[in-house]
């Protein structure tokens, strides 16, 4: 099976067929080239997917990633990266072995094809030539004839003819000659030229054609082995990224199968465990009783033996108080009474009422409202140290010993800058070793360099190595206050309970709940208790004796005698001048203070006040 012997006569429509081959090559070319870029857009888009939903640094979202599941997601982000690179792969393999052998196959293909066919188009020309050649002779070789045969003609008749004479007749003659002379050449000549046409046109149809024709063809099927090779690279090239993406898909799994929910429970506890111990149980509150509540400098409320119960936390609370401070400091961190004071005597003088005003009655509330205020309420500055660093949480700035932060929290911020100052300080003592490493090398080679140069250097890096010494001494200074107030226990105990031991109490002051949250103002406790109280309070006096009271805003004078009975309110007598710390909020209370101890709330309407215009703009509010 061969062109060249079947299609002999079929040199245009080979001229189609190969140039058609050609263009379904640059097609397949064309469709290699736009697979590649869709596998660019691909691993682009999923590269642009991945970073998306990648934790942005230094950010709250990147520290949430570390727990278990949201490591898997990170995981699947990455592996999702890697797969996104295999595509990329595909794409390079393929423009390497695809496109750019094929676009250079198809110029070779061109050029092959070019040549062949004008190889074609001159063997045609020739055998036309020939072709020509047999034609022009063959044409004066008849006219010759005819010539010679009228030459002929002509001479019989004019031999023929007695009025000719004979010159006429021997003319007549020797043109009919040279006539058939001429015409034999002629023949001669088309004879000749007749046989090399007939040779040439034998070569051209039996041997020029066939070998051009077998040339195009083998080029022909060259092209479509080719072109076959490149489709099997192409699966090839798909086959050979697969077993990587099958590891990017295993790795996802893997990541699937490592989400630990156990871990990530135990990372909530340790990320918003407060250290902090629950409160108790609410005892019932009898409204049966009259309820009469004094204050002394002695307690801060009758013992629970004079039958008068009271809204506190029971259970292990029992045997705590809201804050370990002193009992009359505490009385002045008690917010004013939420009852309506009373209103002022009717009378001139507060002798002409029997028993005098009435102190303010505890307005009963229903007991599910104040449990619901107690759980609601937040948490508020509860002691004075606390003071200074609540004034800066309202201005923006977080305290630098995180004492913001409760103390299993703060615990952890302090551990994580110590570690980070360790690490800080061990980068500059690699810095300082490299530093004299090269000092030791310049003063062994003092064309190397000045070893002088590096002192500066030298005592700069020591300087802050020292400096970040102090650093990390003063959080490790905080970080040991803070597990010192912790209660003692075992590693496993402290990442799993946020609870205090309650047969180990604090040995440092923790002011663990503010006013509002405390049962209203409720701290009745056993004589025991109350004796333990006193030595926890004499432990701290030291310490709070540093804290600054509330300044003085202005004086007050006493309109009416009136008798505090309730928690937070202090007794006065007529006529007598004290200084106004807080004024009315709306509420109708003031808050005075008699002495640096004494301190508490009063009806408004019981007293006449003078504020200070100087210290009004300096008066402070807890």
């Amino acid at each position: 099976m061969s062109w060249g012997t079947e299609l002999w006569d079929q040199f245009d429509n080979l001229e189609k067929h190969t140039q058609w081959g050609i263009d379904i090559l640059e097609k397949y070319i064309k469709f290699v080239k736009e697979r590649t870029e869709i596998e660019l857009s691909y691993a682009k888009q999923l590269r642009n997917l991945s970073k998306k939903y990648q934790p942005k640094k230094n950010s709250k979202e990147e520290e949430e990633y570390k727990y278990t599941s949201c490591k898997a997601f990170i995981s699947n982000l990455n592996e999702m990266n890697d797969y996104a690179g295999q595509h990329e792969v595909i794409s390079e393999n393929m423009a390497s072995q695809i496109i750019v052998d094929l676009a250079r196959y198809v110029q070779e293909l061109k050029q092959e094809r070019k040549s062949n066919f004008h190889d074609g188009r001159k063997a045609q020309q020739h055998i036309e030539t020939c072709w020509k050649q047999l034609e022009s002779s063959k044409r004066r070789f008849e006219r010759d004839c005819k010539e010679a045969d009228r030459a002929q003609q002509y001479f019989e008749k004019m031999d023929a003819d007695i009025n000719v004479t004979k010159a006429d007749v021997e003319k007549a003659r020797q043109q009919a000659q040279i006539r058939h002379q001429m015409a034999e050449d002629s023949k001669a000549d088309y004879s000749s030229i007749l046989q090399k046409f007939n040779h040439e046109q034998h070569e051209y149809y039996h041997t020029h054609i066939p070998n051009i024709f077998q040339k195009i063809q083998e080029m022909e099927e060259r092209r479509i082995v080719r072109m076959g090779e490149s489709m099997k690279t192409y699966a090839e090239v798909d086959r050979q990224v697969i077993p990587i993406i099958g590891k990017c898909l295993d790795g996802i799994v893997k990541a699937a199968e490592s989400i630990d929910q156990k871990n990530d429970s135990q990372l909530v506890i340790e990320a918003y465990k407060s250290g902090f111990e629950p409160p108790g149980d609410i005892e019932f509150e009898d409204y049966t009783q009259p309820m009469k509540r004094t204050v002394s400098d002695n307690s801060l409320s009758n013992s629970r033996g004079e039958g008068k119960p009271d809204l506190k936390f029971g259970g292990k609370s029992k045997g705590k108080l809201w804050p370990f401070i002193k009992k009359n400091k505490l009385m002045s961190l008690l917010t004013s009474p939420h009852q309506p004071p009373p209103p002022p005597p009717a009378s001139a003088s507060p002798s002409a009422v029997p028993n005098g005003p009435q102190s303010p009655k505890q307005q009963k509330e229903p007991l599910s409202h104040r449990f619901n205020e107690f759980m609601t309420s937040k948490p508020k500055i509860h002691c004075f140290r606390s003071l200074k660093r609540g004034l800066s949480l309202k201005l923006g700035a977080t305290p630098e010993d995180f004492s913001n932060l409760p103390p299993e929290q703060r615990r952890k911020k302090l551990q994580q800058k110590v570690d980070e100052l360790n690490k800080e300080i061990q980068k500059e003592m690699d810095q300082r070793d490299a530093i004299t490493k090269m000092k030791d090398v310049y003063l062994k080679n003092p064309q190397m360099g000045d070893p002088a140069s590096l002192d500066h250097k030298l005592a700069e890096v020591s300087q802050n190595i020292e400096k970040l010494r102090v650093e990390t001494q003063k959080f490790e200074a905080w970080l040991a206050e803070v597990e010192g107030r912790l209660p003692a226990r075992s590693e496993q105990a402290r990442r799993q309970s946020g609870l205090y031991d309650s047969q180990n109490p604090p040995t440092v002051n923790n002011c663990a709940q503010d006013r509002e949250s405390s049962p209203d103002g409720s701290y009745t406790e056993e004589q025991s208790q109350e004796s333990e109280m006193k030595v926890l309070a004499t432990d701290f006096d030291d310490e709070f004796d540093d804290e600054e009271p509330l300044p003085a805003i202005g004086t007050c004078k006493a309109l009416y005698t009136f008798e505090g009975q309730n928690e937070g309110t202090i007794s006065v007598v007529e006529g007598e001048t004290l200084y106004v710390i807080e004024e009315d909020k709306g509420d109708g209370w003031t808050r005075i203070r008699r002495n640096e101890d004494e301190e508490g709330y009063v009806p408004t309407s019981y007293v006449e006040v003078c504020l200070d215009k100087n210290a009004k703009g300096a008066k402070t509010y807890i």
